[in-house]
């Protein structure tokens, strides 16, 4: 059974009449099947999908990142790699069911996978806490990125998560630190790694992943510092006003790439991932190669180089400052010559006002 948007009313109505259409028996007995007027039908759906999705609004694109029907983490882990082994447990506390962490084959080359991972009814989301991440998830991913450190393989990530566990048992178990170690983990790593949000990219239960050489999103996805009913929880004291909030929190990925805190967008299929799954495959299959051959000739330190640089130049372009000319690396821009003498001018300019400043006290003083 299909799981339909409420904004996607028509298309529902129209794909049931096209399958009583396809339907050779009726109330009649068996009648022929009109193939012309299935075809019609079929062109006037994809009509209104395309009408629909490409004027989506922020709030209707947090419901498509969200659709229950949406492929997870654990359907391009199957289905993107070969041999992959899953690996449990952080040394410390126990096994965090939300993430799923292990070494697999991409195109024969080694990887580090971790997918976070909501489930696909409510029983599995239930187990896996609707993918929402422990401290000992966070400190699972982080032993298991420290070693792909070591063993020089890149690290591939999928993020789908509504943010980290608020429970009393996680903060006790050190969440903050956690997701904190985890940041620093993957800002430091001399391996490349992508990190693809899928569907949600809540808070720091995200970042705490997605601190990556790539990041790069689904056309539908979203990610944001907290949901848009939270935000409108906290700032308008109405749950309700959640497109208010999602217009002015920019979680999109055009507003986020636009911005440059995402670095691509990979397209979708007409309507959602959902609706086509094997398309949205293929379409992330080619991102994840193009990307690893972009880092096959960096050395260590010019990933992690890259990695830092990339992250300081967020906000400086354009949406958070007005400051463009601000350098972009982690290095102190040299002066030029031209930049020594101007400051000399001014410096000079300085010093001659506070010198006959204080001649025009001291003669005051002397006359009176």
């Amino acid at each position: 059974m299909k799981n339909y948007l409420n904004f996607e009313n028509e298309v529902k109505e129209l794909e049931n009449e096209l399958d009583t259409l396809k339907d050779p028996y009726n109330k009649e007995g068996i009648s022929e099947v009109n193939t012309q007027e299935i075809l019609n039908f079929e062109e006037k759906i994809n009509d209104k999908l395309e009408k629909l999705y490409s004027n989506l609004n922020p709030w209707q694109v947090t419901q498509v990142a969200r659709h229950e029907d949406r492929p997870k983490a654990k359907y391009f882990i199957e289905n993107l790699f070969e041999d992959f082994i899953s690996l449990s447990g952080d040394r410390l506390y126990g096994e965090d069911n939300s993430v799923i962490v292990g070494f697999a084959k991409f195109k024969k080359k080694s990887v580090l996978v971790i997918g976070q991972e909501k489930g696909e009814n409510l029983e599995e989301r239930l187990e896996r806490n609707f993918g929402m991440m422990r401290p000992e998830g966070y400190r699972k991913s982080i032993r298991l990125i420290e070693l792909a450190n070591k063993f020089n393989i890149p690290i591939i990530t999928f993020i789908d998560t509504p943010g980290a566990y608020p429970g009393v048992g996680a903060e006790e178990r050190g969440q903050a630190e956690a997701i904190a170690r985890s940041i620093e983990s993957c800002m430091k790593l001399k391996v490349p790694n992508i990190s693809i949000i899928i569907g949600e990219g809540g808070s720091g239960g995200a970042i705490a992943l997605a601190s990556a050489s790539k990041v790069i999103m689904l056309e539908n996805a979203i990610y944001s510092v907290i949901s848009p009913e939270g935000c409108a929880t906290i700032l308008w004291r109405d749950p309700k006003k959640t497109l208010e909030a999602a217009t002015a929190m920019k979680l999109t990925s055009k507003e986020l790439f636009d911005l440059n805190i995402v670095d691509e967008i990979i397209k979708e299929p007409l309507g959602g991932a959902h609706r086509d799954r094997e398309k949205t495959l293929e379409n992330i299959r080619k991102s994840i190669d193009e990307n690893l051959n972009k880092f096959e000739n960096f050395s260590r330190e010019e990933i992690v180089s890259q990695r830092k640089n990339k992250f300081l130049q967020i906000g400086r372009d354009k949406g958070f400052t007005h400051k463009p000319e601000m350098d972009s690396g982690l290095s102190i821009k040299n002066k030029n010559f031209y930049d020594w003498i101007k400051n000399i001018f001014y410096n000079k300019i300085y010093i001659s006002g506070v010198i006959i400043f204080l001649l025009l006290i001291i003669g005051l003083i002397y006359f009176l």
